[in-house]
């Protein structure tokens, strides 16, 4: 399915880019609502899979769709990346890639099925100047568009490009494993992939960068994947041929597999105060061990190490 991933990303990461309310914009949305149907998606109020809302005069629009589930126990699951760009720049990092890794695994949990249902959010409005404010489209969805309990949120932004640090190419951050305890046994039990290096850590370390952070402040359980800031980050240069589409594959069989594990998990339950240190350092170490030493690093031992990591990996843009 690289084919599809890259096809649609060229397709969104248009040179004039998606700013709000820009014929580029009208042009993704057009091209999104036939690809969630070809999907063979539900609508997830009824009728359309558009979510319009307005604020301040401008109008926006959430895209919507729903993966019903075999079962009727437990909220839902949800799988978000926004679809706006910063301006007039291509996106197809941020935020084309992400858009297309979720249309793969809805494709993906659509032939394994799950039991609770999971809905499928294409945000709008996630760049300045609406970032964290009122028309944030995954703020909007939350507050004012949301039918039901979500017990889950898997956010993507940024999730296209290698990251600029020899050796760790293939990284991909997961932070909010702290949100749950379930999710901890979630990344656990997710099996290694040799093509995808994960480090599972506090969102504290990178901050709420995007759609995550309504269902954080909410107190919902979360998950947010990203490889972070790379040179190209809102710049001309955003553009479709300088992605990863190999590893935008490993990303959506992973995110395929920890959301099959999360809908096998509890979840539903309030999140209890919890120390999520013992599993980061597992998780990292897994995936860090064999670079940490050639780089003057020692494996990992202590919530001290994680964050003198972090903040090593920060000087690479996330």
């Amino acid at each position: 399915m690289i084919t599809q991933l890259q096809s649609d990303v060229e397709t969104l990461a248009r040179p004039s880019g998606r700013p709000v309310g820009s014929p580029g914009h009208l042009a993704a949305k057009q091209y999104l609502l036939g690809r969630l149907e070809s999907l063979g998606l539900q609508d997830y109020l009824g009728g359309s899979f558009e979510l319009p809302y307005a604020a301040g005069g401008t109008q926006f629009t959430n895209l919507v769709a729903s993966l019903p589930g075999s079962g009727s126990a437990g909220g839902a699951l949800l799988l978000g990346a926004h679809y706006d760009t910063c301006g007039r720049t291509p996106g197809a990092d941020d935020n084309a890639a992400a858009v297309a890794i979720v249309l793969e695994t809805a494709r993906i949990l659509k032939l394994a099925g799950c039991k609770r249902n999971v809905v499928i959010a294409l945000f709008d409005a996630e760049e300045p100047p609406y970032f964290l404010g009122p028309a944030m489209g995954s703020v909007h969805f939350y507050h004012h568009q949301k039918t039901a309990k979500i017990d889950c949120a898997f956010i993507l932004d940024l999730v296209g490009h290698d990251v600029p640090m020899p050796g760790l190419e293939n990284l991909l951050f997961i932070t909010g494993m702290e949100s749950h305890p379930d999710l901890a046994e979630v990344l656990m039990s997710t099996p290694e992939n040799d093509r995808l290096r994960t480090a599972p850590t506090l969102n504290e370390y990178v901050g709420d960068m995007s759609d995550h952070h309504v269902f954080r402040t909410q107190g919902v359980p979360y998950l947010f994947f990203s490889c972070g800031h790379w040179p190209h980050y809102h710049q001309l240069t955003d553009t479709a041929d300088r992605l990863n589409y190999q590893k935008m594959r490993a990303t959506a069989q992973l995110l395929a597999a920890i959301v099959s594990a999360a809908d096998r998990q509890g979840l539903a339950k309030p999140a209890p105060a919890y120390d999520s240190t013992p599993a980061e350092l597992l998780l990292m170490n897994r995936a860090l061990g064999s670079w940490l030493p050639g780089r003057g690093m020692r494996v990992l031992e202590n919530r001290a190490d994680i964050s003198a990591l972090a903040a090593r990996l920060r000087t690479v843009g996330l």
